[in-house]
């Protein structure tokens, strides 16, 4: 095993979850993950050979058919995923990101009546806060839900849903009248089933075409837009309305953890691709990592890639321990993004022109680093957190 993104104190089933999901890489993904981005191809093939290896479960508890393990190994298992092609770790966040929610605030109904589909991949998640208009700002969301009797009826448009074609459960964010004074206790998270697919998949919802992106390939992207789509009360997550904004914060909270992972992948694969070739490419009768300053930028690589690896592994032994970890969740997708866009284009200089080209891994590692910088939250979003939390910790006495 490389020396870089090792983790201490595992546990025998975790070391053998990851020795799996690291083989499955290195034979499954890394070998057409180039000729399946350029097209553009969602992977079918890799997806259900995650579920046969029960990844779609690896969080839900036992007691509903999944595996029932931690944060920190689906984060592990994330970072290995995301180092072979990072759009099939994304076919998993977002259902992971539901799970968890329904794990943590879902009732006993819903819990037992999606959870066991969830873990055999039958149902797959996706979630939804962001809109046209929208940006970071969540507490301004307009698309809206008004009771009528036994149902709800929502109109409003949702914005980058990720796997939002190709999953049949979405938990979307709306608007609800509760009468507050503070915005963020005015919304409610409703778990909305429909069929996989596009156009309009059921009466008063339409899933558009996929966004057509920079990188991030593969996996689709889309839009959501309700016209008078009707859903049942008791598809309200939790039971009760005006909790929204606190469940899918902690959805978010944990997606961090998982973008850090993420970038941890990419950056990792970076290195591996950049210290190879440095070795192989020879100019002046040596290998190009005989020279100094290339061999300084590997060490730079290195230390970046072992830095996000370690502060991403804090943050989700922290939230696994029960403990608030805002800050921690967002000082690590900081820096792990950051760091990845850092070490990919580091790499990509290293190929020099034989990185520009689409025959070259690092080429396409280039396109996927920046999604990094904006997935769960900008980079001056997560300063923010941690500036509070900061501010929070750390009250002046006097």
């Amino acid at each position: 095993m490389a020396r870089l993104a090792r983790t201490a104190g595992l546990t025998d089933v975790q070391e053998e979850i990851l020795s799996t999901v690291r083989t499955f890489v290195d034979k499954e993904i890394i070998p057409h993950a180039q000729a399946l981005e350029h097209g553009d191809t969602y992977p079918a093939d890799i997806v259900e050979g995650m579920k046969e290896m029960g990844l779609f479960g690896l969080t839900i508890p036992e007691e509903f058919g999944g595996l029932g393990e931690s944060l920190l190994t689906y984060a592990l298992v994330v970072e290995q995923i995301a180092r072979g092609w990072m759009s099939v770790s994304g076919v998993i966040n977002t259902h992971f990101i539901v799970a968890h929610m329904l794990k943590q605030h879902g009732t006993p109904e819903q819990q037992r009546k999606y959870l066991p589909r969830m873990a055999t991949g039958e149902v797959r998640g996706s979630f939804s806060m962001s809109e046209p208009e929208l940006g970071s700002d969540v507490a301004a969301i307009r698309t809206r839900a008004v009771r009528e009797g036994d149902d709800f009826v929502v109109n409003g448009q949702k914005m980058w849903l990720t796997n939002g074609g190709t999953s049949n459960l979405t938990a979307v964010l709306v608007k609800t009248d509760e009468g507050a004074e503070k915005a963020h206790r005015n919304l409610t998270t409703f778990l909305v089933e429909k069929p996989e697919g596009y156009g309009e998949v059921a009466p008063g919802l339409t899933i558009p075409g996929k966004i057509d992106k920079m990188g991030y390939k593969g996996v689709d992207t889309t839009e959501m837009v309700f016209d008078g789509f009707r859903i049942p009360a008791e598809q309200v997550l939790g039971g009760r309305t005006g909790r929204g904004f606190r469940h899918m914060m902690d959805g978010v909270e944990v997606g961090r953890v998982n973008v850090a992972a993420r970038a941890c992948g990419i950056a990792l694969r970076s290195f591996e691709l950049a210290i190879e070739y440095a070795q192989q490419r020879k100019t002046f009768g040596k290998p190009i990592a005989e020279h100094q300053a290339i061999a300084f930028k590997l060490a730079e690589m290195a230390t970046k890639v072992e830095a996000a690896h370690l502060m991403m592994v804090n943050a989700a032994r922290l939230k696994d321990s029960g403990a608030r970890n805002d800050v921690e969740a967002g000082m690590a997708k900081l820096i792990a993004s950051e760091y990845c866009a850092e070490v990919t284009q580091e790499a990509f200089r290293i190929h020099g022109g034989y990185g520009y080209s689409k025959e070259y891994e690092i080429e396409r590692l280039m396109r996927e680093a920046p999604f990094l910088l904006i997935g769960e939250g900008t980079s001056e979003i997560q300063k923010t957190i941690i500036s509070r939390g900061l501010l929070r910790d750390y009250q002046s006495r006097g």
